[in-house]
């Protein structure tokens, strides 16, 4: 957070430092509604839990998450709220995920000759972001801005209901997820369309695990999602 915090007033330093200059595509900031897209890529991460005497139990050494690249695509809407400084931004999307839990067990606890496990949970998102927008006023063919709001996923990839295969055991993650989201991004005028490019972050609001009786479930209690998400928009 404080990373974006940073990024934030740097970014509006520049932005204030800059002479004054010929104006592009005028009129943007008289319309009510803007419609584009968007392109991007994303790392997805878990924020891991896990249950209280795990080595005890279950002969746990450590269990980590690792982040993984993914990418994204989605449709903007850009409602102004009265001014041009605030703004209300749907982007319904379509997101691609993966996330790696990494095990280590005690083989003198587990009796089990694999020290080392790696678990791969990928997911093909339907995501719906709504979030305000507070942007700076423009400067030239500049301007910054702050993003807050929330998310609301499906994953058209969970297995939340599918039958475990306890020979080779796969996590569960549920299918449906709330998240909570916090970004900051640029725009630059061009003579008929606007570019930007963003960055946020999100965090789960909901337990995403779904417990089973399997070595790599029973040390978890609890899951959320965690999403850096780097994005390029085109509005017009």
């Amino acid at each position: 957070m404080k990373l974006l915090a940073s990024i934030f007033i740097l970014i509006s330093f520049l932005s204030f430092s800059q002479k004054e200059k010929p104006k592009n595509y005028r009129r943007f900031d008289e319309k009510t509604i803007h419609f584009g897209f968007m392109l991007g890529a994303n790392t997805s991460n878990f924020t891991v839990f896990q249950v209280p005497d795990v080595y005890a139990k279950y002969g746990l050494k450590s269990i980590s998450s690792k982040s993984t690249p993914g990418g994204q695509v989605g449709i903007v809407s850009t409602l102004k709220l009265g001014t041009p400084v605030v703004r209300l931004r749907l982007i319904p999307t379509l997101s691609f995920q993966e996330r790696v839990l990494n095990y280590q067990f005690d083989t003198l606890i587990t009796g089990n000759s694999i020290e080392f496990n790696e678990e791969r949970i990928g997911s093909t998102n339907i995501d719906i972001p709504l979030m305000l927008q507070f942007r700076t006023l423009r400067l030239n063919n500049f301007a910054s801005y702050i993003l807050l709001g929330g998310q609301y996923s499906v994953d058209l990839q969970s297995q939340e209901n599918a039958s475990q295969d306890f020979l080779d055991p796969f996590l569960k993650i549920k299918k449906h997820d709330f998240q909570a989201q916090l970004g900051i991004g640029v725009e630059f005028f061009a003579p008929y369309f606007k570019f930007g490019m963003e960055v946020k972050y999100s965090h789960g609001l909901i337990n995403s695990f779904v417990p089973e009786n399997t070595i790599i479930a029973q040390p978890i209690d609890r899951l959320y999602n965690k999403v850096w998400w780097f994005s390029i928009i085109f509005e017009g």
